[in-house]
């Protein structure tokens, strides 16, 4: 890598400081009246789900145009504002809503385009561009300096459930530094420099399983899987759910489509991508596979590529960068490598696996627990239609009379077979010393 790291953040709109959050905090409202009314539906969100009356006032709304957008920060907050209405509309009745409407559609439309996303809730509207600090300095990196902006069922449960991901950014974003200095190292033959920076990076990767660990202090599982994570679901892979075609997004005027989308997920963050690209990991055995896909090894796996396109299109050119000029691997295998380098790098890799682990047991704790077991005494629930309530979907059986079930994630993917294949196909990055 010849091009400085600062000049190479400065290109795609990455901070060492911020890393893949935004350099100004995310705007609280946008200055444009014209919007009043998105602002004014979504600040009633969680009311109006609860009572289900959010179906009845979006359709109320005005058509609007995003043509009054100006600045990165207020798409931003109209793309997350829409997103939020969205689901809400989708998931807040008794059933699913399979036809979004003009009002929201069209605008939609536009703002996503706008950041090269999907229309619908992605890591980037949910996390990224829709928190706050409780003080004017506060630290980024402690979630109990933040708020978020909006929830749909106004919770501390998915307000702490966003937090831990915005923390985690912000304190990943040393990665995003330290990353670039190790591949100009690498370039150079600075090899206390690699070494120095595969450090940093690995206690960085420790203290991101660290916060993941925290998500328990503010989160209970029994809310997150019956309240938060229905509202959070896709439109792809939802047959069971209510929604066997995808979601009809209607323009007006007769125009209008199916589309089939994942929902918000963790495998959308650039940064966890971004610390596979580096280290080379290679996922060719997870996500969606069809049975003749099954023993190909493709180098970019189909499903990691596709969370991609849930990345705005700035983060995802950057990974784009990242995987052309990664070459640590290669490094790892000169003779003139120390064995001290290698350890680094393999300690690195460990720190990942590590952060996989926890993930896997959080997975385990608020996703697979709560479907093996009646709702607890304070649940309320509704009689709704959702992923909760469908959150087991059979399997063709081979050989065999009984059907095979697998709690699936909010787009689709079988979760613990996939989350256990990330982490072992991780492991395999190793490299002998």
């Amino acid at each position: 890598m010849r091009e400085r790291p600062e000049d190479f953040l400065k290109r795609y709109s990455t901070t060492a400081r911020h890393g893949f959050l935004p350099e100004q905090l995310p705007l609280q409202r946008l200055p444009q009246a014209y919007y009043g009314c998105w602002e004014e539906l979504v600040e009633h969100l969680p009311d109006l789900i609860r009572s289900r009356r959010i179906r009845s006032k979006i359709e109320c709304l005005p058509t609007l145009d995003t043509v009054h957008l100006q600045e990165e920060p207020e798409w931003q907050r109209a793309y997350s504002l829409l997103v939020f209405l969205t689901h809400a509309y989708i998931w807040g009745g008794e059933r699913p809503a399979e036809i979004l409407p003009p009002q929201i559609t069209c605008p939609l439309l536009q703002a996503s385009e706008h950041f090269g996303l999907p229309p619908l809730a992605t890591y980037a509207a949910l996390n990224l561009w829709n928190f706050a600090t409780k003080e004017s300095d506060g630290d980024l990196t402690e979630p109990g300096n933040l708020r978020s902006l909006h929830t749909f069922t106004g919770t501390k449960d998915e307000e702490w459930f966003y937090l831990i991901s915005v923390s985690m950014e912000a304190t990943g974003s040393i990665f995003i530094w330290e990353l670039l200095r190790c591949l100009h190292a690498i370039g150079h033959d600075g090899s206390k420099t690699v070494l120095s920076c595969l450090q940093s990076i690995t206690a960085g990767i420790d203290d991101l399983g660290r916060l993941l660990e925290r998500m328990h202090e503010h989160c209970d599982p029994q809310v997150f899987y019956h309240n938060i994570r229905p509202l959070l679901a896709g439109s792809k892979g939802m047959a069971a759910a209510g929604l066997p075609r995808g979601v009809f997004y209607d323009e007006g005027d007769g125009k209008g489509e199916w589309r089939q989308h994942s929902g918000g997920s963790n495998a959308q963050s650039s940064l966890i991508q971004l610390l596979d690209i580096f280290l080379e990991v290679d996922h060719h055995a997870t996500g969606d596979r069809s049975p003749s896909q099954e023993h190909s090894a493709s180098k970019s796996n189909p499903f990691m590529q596709e969370m991609r396109n849930y990345m705005p299109r700035i983060h995802r050119e950057f990974l784009s960068q990242i995987e052309n000029l990664s070459n640590i691997k290669d490094y790892m295998s000169r003779p003139t490598t120390s064995d001290d380098v290698r350890e680094a790098y393999n300690e690195a890799v460990a720190a990942l696996v590590n952060m996989r682990d926890i993930h896997i047991r959080i997975v385990t704790r608020y996703i697979i627990m709560p479907s093996r077991s009646p709702p607890a005494h304070y649940i309320v629930l509704e009689k709704t239609l959702n992923l909760a309530t469908a959150s087991s979907t059979s399997q063709e059986p081979e050989n065999s009379g009984c059907e095979k079930k697998q709690l699936q994630g909010t787009g689709g993917t079988d979760l613990i077979p996939f989350l256990k294949r990330t982490r072992d196909e991780t492991r395999d990055a190793t490299v002998a010393i």
